[in-house]
């Protein structure tokens, strides 16, 4: 019976969280404080969490956009920018055969960047543009996952990332400033946003080693932070038209 309960234990564990060899030092040898197994099992959790998490990560962002019927106080640009950002993450990763758990919340986000970014057109009046930006999307994403592309311009696309979240999010925090508010962004999105970011850290260089991703997380957690703090600094202000209501 204990023989059964191990194997299970070990096929539950071996190898979505541990390789073969740390699940013996760890549940075999019972050598409990294996610093590197931890690190390697750790990072794993904390990937595969990051990777469940996103699945619902920008939901309430699109929520609130559909029942306020309304993108105010969204920044295309900003929310184009994220959207390149998540796309050279993903192909770069796709390309290294970085494990799924390094990079799998990024699939899930461009999903729902692409329907924010959708949205935002869509309740602007420019549905049309809306579609044709979703064809071309697909397009250049299926031209960038072909063999065809040279891993140059992977790498180069992943590189961008930086300036991407960078300016990105600057134009966001500059939107929020100009408004005297953060409109439709949902604070839910946007904490979630800033803690993955945080997390990532720790996995892409457990996981990946590449400096490259590590980089890019690091900057992102700081941009996430700042636009965090802005919907501290405005939550309680309101934009015009919801004072009009009241």
């Amino acid at each position: 019976m204990a023989a059964e309960e191990d194997g299970l234990l070990k096929r539950a564990l071996v190898p979505l969280l541990l390789p073969e060899k740390c699940y013996d030092q760890i549940f075999v040898q019972w050598d409990l404080l294996h610093v590197p197994c931890l690190k390697i099992l750790l990072s794993k959790s904390l990937g595969l969490g990051i990777v469940a998490g996103s699945l619902l990560v920008k939901l309430p962002q699109v929520f609130k956009i559909l029942k306020a019927k309304s993108a105010e106080g969204l920044s295309l640009q900003s929310v184009m920018l994220e959207l390149v950002a998540l796309t050279g993450t993903m192909v770069y990763s796709i390309t290294n055969n970085f494990p799924f758990s390094s990079w799998g919340e990024a699939l899930f986000l461009l999903f729902q960047t692409v329907t924010i970014c959708f949205l935002v057109l869509h309740y602007r009046g420019q549905t049309m543009k809306g579609v044709t930006f979703l064809a071309c999307y697909a397009l250049v994403l299926l031209a960038l996952l072909s063999p065809l592309t040279p891993q140059a311009v992977i790498t180069l696309l992943q590189a961008s990332n930086v300036p991407a979240v960078v300016v990105g999010r600057l134009i966001q925090a500059a939107t929020n400033y100009q408004n005297r508010h953060t409109g439709q962004l949902s604070a839910i999105t946007v904490f979630l946003l800033f803690g993955g970011s945080l997390a990532r850290i720790f996995t892409s260089i457990q996981e990946t080693g590449d400096p490259l991703m590590a980089g890019t997380f690091v900057v992102s957690s700081l941009c996430n932070g700042l636009i965090a703090a802005q919907l501290l600094y405005y939550w309680n202000a309101k934009a015009p038209h919801e004072k009009k209501k009241q």
